[in-house]
C-alpha cells in the first residue's frame, strides 16, 4: 500500500527496540518487516502469547501497544498465565490462562474468532510451544495467516534428565525446564518439530502409496526458518505433485517400470509416516 505522506512512518525496529520487547527486538523486527509491512493497514486480528511483566499484573504490554501502534486497524490480543486485564485499552484485550492448556485455548480462539497472525514468545517450554502451535494453526486465517516462535535456542538447552547426567546429579539451573535437547532431530523439541513440518510443505511428493494428508500438509504454504525464529506461512498447498498422484508413482512413471502398481515393486517396503498433528509422543 502507498504510504500516505501525512501519517508519520514507523520504523518497526526503532519501535520494538526502543519498548525493549524482544531479547533481540533489532534483529527480529527487521524479519517482522519484511512479513508484515504489507499487511499493516488491514483489519486484522492479532494474538500475542506472553504478555510480560511476569508475576506483576501491572507491568507488561509493551510489545501489544507496539503492534497497535505499527497495525492501526488491527485488533490485538494477548494470553499471559498471570492476570494482565489492567493492561487493556482499546483495541487491546487480553486472557489469562496457560498456553498448554487446550480448554483454555479453545476458549479463547471462540471468541477472537479467526486470527490472522500468531505470535509465540510465552513460556518457551518446548512441549508448550508444540501443544499451542497444533491447536492454534487451525485458527489462523486459511490464506495468508502467519505463525510465528520466537526463542527457539531453547530447543538447544539440555533438559532436566540430560542436565543430570552431564553434572553428576546437581541440581539443574531453571532453564532446563524447558526441555531442550542434545539430540537435533529429536521431535519433542520446537526446532525438531517444526523441522518435520517442511516436510509437510512437499508432502505431495512423498512415495508412499495409501498415504492420508494430515491438516498441516493441506494448509501449510510454508516454513521459513532464521536464527531463533520460525515463520509459518498458511495457505492451500493441495497442488498436485511432480512425479506422484496420490503419492503414487504416475501410470506412466509405473509403465515405465514394467508393473502396474507400487505393490508389484519386488522388495520394496514404504516406511510409515508420523501424524505431526498428534501430541508428542514420540522421538
Amino acid at each position: 500500500m502507498k504510504h500516505n505522506p501525512a501519517e508519520p512512518l514507523i520504523d518497526l525496529e526503532e519501535l520494538l527496540t526502543q519498548r525493549r520487547t524482544k531479547w533481540n527486538a533489532r534483529t527480529y523486527a527487521q524479519r517482522y518487516e519484511r512479513y508484515f509491512a504489507p499487511l499493516r493497514h488491514q483489519p486484522l486480528k492479532i494474538l500475542e502469547i506472553g504478555i510480560g511483566g511476569y508475576d506483576n499484573p501491572k507491568e507488561g504490554g509493551d510489545s501489544l501497544r507496539a503492534w497497535k501502534r505499527y497495525f492501526p486497524n488491527a485488533q490485538i490480543y494477548g494470553v499471559d498465565i498471570v492476570d494482565k486485564s489492567a493492561l487493556q485499552e482499546d483495541r487491546i484485550q487480553t486472557f489469562q490462562g496457560s498456553q498448554d492448556d487446550p480448554a483454555f485455548l479453545e476458549r479463547v480462539v471462540a471468541q477472537t474468532g479467526k486470527l490472522d497472525i500468531i505470535i509465540d514468545d510465552g513460556s518457551h517450554r518446548n512441549d508448550h510451544v508444540i501443544a499451542s502451535f497444533q491447536l492454534l494453526f487451525p485458527a489462523l486465517a486459511d490464506d495468508g495467516g502467519i505463525y510465528v516462535v520466537e526463542d527457539t535456542h531453547f530447543s538447544y538447552v539440555p533438559n532436566i534428565p540430560n542436565w543430570q547426567k552431564l553434572t553428576g546429579g546437581t541440581t539443574p539451573p531453571t532453564w532446563a525446564q524447558y526441555g531442550g535437547a542434545l539430540d537435533l532431530y529429536d521431535r519433542r523439541t520446537m526446532m525438531g518439530f517444526f523441522k518435520r513440518l517442511a516436510d509437510c510443505v512437499s508432502y505431495q511428493d512423498f512415495f508412499n502409496p495409501g498415504y492420508q494428508p494430515n491438516y498441516f500438509d493441506l494448509h501449510l504454504a510454508g516454513v521459513h526458518f532464521y536464527r531463533n525464529q520460525i515463520f509459518v506461512l498458511k495457505g492451500d498447498n493441495t497442488a498436485p505433485g511432480n512425479f506422484f498422484d496420490k503419492n503414487n508413482l504416475r501410470p506412466e512413471w509405473l509403465q515405465m517400470m514394467g508393473v502396474a502398481s507400487a505393490d508389484q515393486l519386488p522388495g520394496f517396503q514404504f516406511p510409515t509416516i508420523d501424524d505431526p498433528t498428534k501430541a508428542t509422543t514420540w522421538k
